[in-house]
């Protein structure tokens, strides 16, 4: 299988799926396709019908947004989901409540791997979003043991709040003790591990990313090699 992703230090949607492949052990070839300023829908087009990543091609079959890349994996690969029929169900509850929600989180704090940024503020919808991730982290958590969100593996819904480990830490997030300690987890996982090491190598500066750190904060740090 082939896994067409974009910039690692900006592109969440591509951490999903990539992540839950290094990690479940499910082979495939990385195309990195860059983001740059303005649109890339030329380019991403050459790969994927809706011009955008992730994008999964498997021999003359092509799966298209994250969701639905999981599902195809989940169909060939057990472990995507938890075993357990109720642990699955919530599992998949989470991860599309991720997919389609947390609007505020996104457009306040999208992802920059490499920055180092202390908020001006944090407004109502912004902590909204914040309670209800502590919320269902907390209830993940309790409820099916950890020390993963479904139990005691690495799942898709993993996978689907990765990038957000990355955000509490790029703009120091105030969250509980039990949702940070499940983020640095996340982060120290190998997969993790490699793609920061990646992200942080990158050259590319997205000027809409880079400009959205400046406006909801101080920028504290980067911690990239200057392009």
């Amino acid at each position: 299988m082939e896994l067409f992703i974009a910039n690692k230090n900006y592109s969440s949607w591509s951490l999903r799926p990539w992540l839950l492949m290094v990690e479940q052990g499910i082979p495939f070839e990385e195309h990195l396709v860059a983001l740059r300023d303005g649109s890339s829908w030329d380019a991403f087009r050459a790969f994927a019908p809706n011009g955008k990543v992730p994008c999964l091609r498997d021999g003359d079959t092509v799966v298209w947004d994250s969701l639905a890349i999981v599902e195809y994996l989940a169909e060939r690969h057990p472990g995507v989901w938890p075993a357990d029929a109720k642990a699955r169900a919530w599992a998949r509850c989470a991860s599309a409540e991720m997919h389609s929600g947390f609007t505020a989180l996104r457009t306040t704090c999208p992802m920059n791997c490499a920055v180092r940024v202390e908020l001006h503020g944090i407004d109502a919808p912004l902590q909204r979003d914040l309670a209800r991730l502590a919320e269902l982290w907390g209830e993940g958590l309790a409820r099916f043991g950890g020390p993963f969100l479904a139990g005691n593996a690495f799942s898709a819904v993993d996978a689907f709040f990765a990038p957000v480990a990355w955000r509490i830490l790029s703009y120091g997030l105030p969250l509980d003790e039990t949702s940070l300690a499940y983020a640095t987890r996340l982060r120290e996982l190998p997969g993790m591990r490699r793609w920061y090491a990646a992200a942080l190598a990158e050259t590319v500066r997205l000027k809409d990313s880079e400009d959205t750190a400046r406006r909801v904060g101080t920028v504290r740090g980067d911690l990239r090699t200057p392009a």
